[in-house]
């Protein structure tokens, strides 16, 4: 059995961590090309300027999808400027995008997120979606970031609602990579999950659970504190290693379900993640005091625990179906899974699950 473990080629975190941005791309050469995600292109240009030290930067606003025509015109982009890295900067999907673009040009990769809503910085892992929403397909890429960069005063003056989505994907970490330890399936690099993997993920978790209200409560302030750097940490790097290195399951497969209806693209990938997890603990027939654990802490952070938390107010059971049989297609992670799974039974668990939490918030059950 063979083991296998991925890593970021350097991760820098820390308050005002962006004065190290030009020394750090200095290390990939004197011209890259920036994607730049619309927060960041109106919010940090001037700063991206004034910290790239001896590097040109030749800024390229990001279309806000990473579907292929945006992926082929950036890569078009690239090739035009001669950029020896690329420098991704914002969210999830800006972040895909520039990991996609460098691996087709051959070229390294810097990321910088602007919220901590996403574990995709760390990883080679990329979420390809078309011009609508939907998830088409999901890419590795040859490697893994070579610098992962997080200022976590950007962080703090980003939207609450972004570091509280991270925290529902980061949430997802444990439960999956705990799935394909038991059932000795394989990692999202093709091989078995290592130790570390195994306890970076429960790591993530336990820090969410200790952190998690607090560092809410710091970025509501927009102040950096330990404990919004703990939960910024599990974010992104805990998590990133932790679902990289220890596998994907069902909660991932359920979010990528739920993207197939149209009322839930407004919610972030946490927020509908974190309603594949839940499902999952219905699916998976997990203990009670489990149950109890994770919905309390969704409640305390303001994750969502119904289905009309993520727009699904008055589903039918035939869109549930939707979101099951594209959870159960050939291939998803949901069938590393030990449980039984089928389309069925996912929208029993799902019907389950938003139950549970309705009755936590006192609401009819009819």
């Amino acid at each position: 059995m063979i083991a296998m473990s991925v890593f970021p080629g350097r991760y820098v975190q820390g308050y005002r961590a962006l004065d190290r941005l030009g020394s750090e791309l200095a290390r990939f050469g004197k011209r890259g090309l920036s994607i730049l995600a619309p927060s960041a292109h109106k919010g940090l240009v001037e700063d991206l300027r004034a910290q790239s030290g001896g590097v040109q930067l030749d800024m390229e606003l990001f279309n806000r999808e990473c579907c292929e025509p945006e992926i082929e015109r950036l890569c078009a982009r690239g090739k035009e400027c001669r950029c020896e890295f690329i420098a991704a900067i914002g969210g999830g999907k800006t972040i895909d995008t520039g990991k996609i673009v460098a691996d087709r040009l051959n070229v390294p990769v810097a990321v910088v997120p602007t919220i901590a809503s996403t574990d995709a910085p760390c990883s080679s892992c990329a979420v390809v979606y078309d011009e609508k929403g939907e998830v088409v397909s999901v890419f590795n890429q040859r490697r893994n970031p070579d610098l992962v960069l997080v200022d976590t005063e950007i962080i703090a003056r980003a939207p609450v609602r972004f570091l509280v989505s991270g925290m529902g994907d980061a949430l997802a970490t444990w439960f999956e990579a705990e799935t394909c330890r038991r059932t000795l399936s394989n990692n999202e690099v093709g091989a078995k999950g290592s130790m570390t993997a195994y306890a970076l993920a429960r790591l993530c978790y336990d820090t969410l659970l200790e952190y998690g209200v607090s560092a809410k409560v710091s970025c509501e302030a927009e102040s950096v504190t330990p404990a919004l750097e703990h939960v910024v940490e599990a974010n992104t790097l805990l998590s990133g290693l932790g679902f990289e290195n220890g596998g994907l399951a069902s909660a991932h497969s359920i979010h990528n379900g739920l993207t197939a209806l149209r009322q839930t693209h407004p919610y972030y990938h946490g927020e509908k993640v974190t309603v594949g997890v839940l499902t999952s603990l219905f699916l998976t027939d997990k203990p009670r005091s489990v149950i109890d654990e994770v919905y309390t802490f969704c409640e305390s952070v303001g994750l969502p625990i119904t289905l009309a938390d993520i727009g699904l107010t008055g589903v039918s059971e035939s869109d549930l179906r939707k979101v099951a049989e594209r959870a159960c297609m050939k291939g998803e992670f949901i069938h590393k899974e030990a449980a039984d799974v089928s389309p069925d039974l996912v929208v029993h668990a799902m019907l389950a699950a938003d139950r549970e939490g309705r009755r936590r918030k006192g609401g009819r059950l009819s």
